[in-house]
């Protein structure tokens, strides 16, 4: 027996459905997808990195937004949990163009789409140089940075800092999860080398 499979939707549709809609979806390049509820730490960690890049970042050429601000990469739209962009935004404009830093707080839910189908997305667009993955669990990140056509990744704890020189930010993973009840993540002699500071 055929079935018949709905065919995918274009961007355009997308769009033009997802203005009329209460709630906000994400576009896989194929279909919406439902964006689920946070939870507050979820929230805490998501708000306290955008008002600490915030503050380093007033007065000069970019500026950090999110999470209702979607952005198009590699023909999709996502809502990242922040963005930094560095090029002029239009009062009225939904669709964040060419960001370049993308920070992303993991859940349980969606964590397996943000290590590698968003990943993917990120590494597709030319205007990201960094993705900065946040644990929601514990005090860590994962941190992917573009050098050419390579990507470089490492993991910060605890009081590594995170150096962003595309917009002229440094912070450290303490100060993102302060008031996130987490205590920082502690290295182990037995545990793994680190590349830190990327």
């Amino acid at each position: 027996m055929n079935v018949a499979l709905p065919a995918p939707w274009t961007l355009a549709e997308f769009l033009a459905w997802e203005e009329r809609q209460e709630l906000r979806w994400e576009f896989d390049g194929f279909a919406p997808v439902a964006m689920t509820g946070g939870t507050f730490r979820h929230e805490s960690i998501g708000g306290t990195l955008r008002a600490l890049i915030r503050e380093k970042l007033l007065g000069g050429r970019c500026r950090v937004l999110g999470p209702t601000l979607k952005t198009l990469v590699a023909g999709r739209i996502r809502y990242p949990d922040a963005m930094v962009v560095c090029v002029p935004v239009a009062a009225n404009q939904t669709v964040i163009a060419d960001p370049v830093v993308v920070f992303e707080v993991l859940s349980p839910s969606t964590a397996a789409t943000d290590r590698i189908v968003k990943l993917r997305e990120y590494q597709a667009t030319p205007s990201i140089q960094r993705y900065v993955m946040l644990e929601q669990d514990s005090a860590a990140a994962t941190v992917l940075v573009r050098r050419g056509e390579e990507w470089i990744a490492s993991a910060l704890i605890g009081d590594d800092v995170l150096r962003m020189p595309e917009i002229g930010v440094e912070l450290t993973i303490t100060e993102i999860y302060a008031d996130s009840g987490l205590d920082a993540v502690e290295e182990t002699a037995a545990g793994p080398d680190r590349v830190a500071g990327q």
